[in-house]
């Protein structure tokens, strides 16, 4: 991955802001996958987040919890799609690895300390997400990356 990708990670605008609901892209090649993210945020934030303000004001007036819940909600629900409606897999990064990569194989320090978790009930699948949003949010988590891995891993090679 480029170096683009080795920093891509879901990040909000400030909360409480006319662009509270909105993720930050940048150009290139991850703006695609953080576009397809953003459509299922903006239906959580609208349709399916019990609040008392309107259609519009539900898209301004959120705060940062929100913002981690409407990630979490929209992650798991695009993996559980690609999961076919029956599993989800989510890939974490763990501790380094120690083992030598194999001759003619390069080790990238990043690949080899992924970790899969693999979900049949979404509710389990969303709420292990929302517990580990800051692997998916924060700087430096790759979690565009993570992302991308989990919808493969879900969605399977052979789909």
């Amino acid at each position: 991955f480029s170096s683009e990708w080795a920093a891509a990670h879901f990040s909000f605008h400030r909360p409480h802001s006319h662009l509270a609901y909105a993720l930050d892209t940048a150009k290139g090649g991850t703006r695609a996958i953080l576009v397809a993210v953003q459509a299922h945020i903006i239906a959580y934030l609208l349709f399916t987040r019990e609040t008392e303000s309107t259609h519009l004001e539900r898209l301004c007036r959120v705060g940062q919890g929100e913002q981690g819940q409407a990630l979490a909600t929209a992650l798991a629900e695009t993996l559980w799609a690609a999961g076919g409606g029956g599993r989800a897999v989510v890939c974490l990064i763990t501790v380094p690895v120690t083992t030598v990569p194999r001759e003619g194989c390069r080790a990238s320090s990043f690949t080899e300390r992924i970790r899969l978790f693999e979900f049949t009930e979404k509710a389990a699948a969303q709420e292990f997400i929302s517990d580990h949003i800051h692997c998916f949010k924060g700087k430096g988590s790759h979690g565009v990356i993570l992302f991308l891995y989990s919808l493969l891993f879900s969605r399977t090679l052979e789909r």
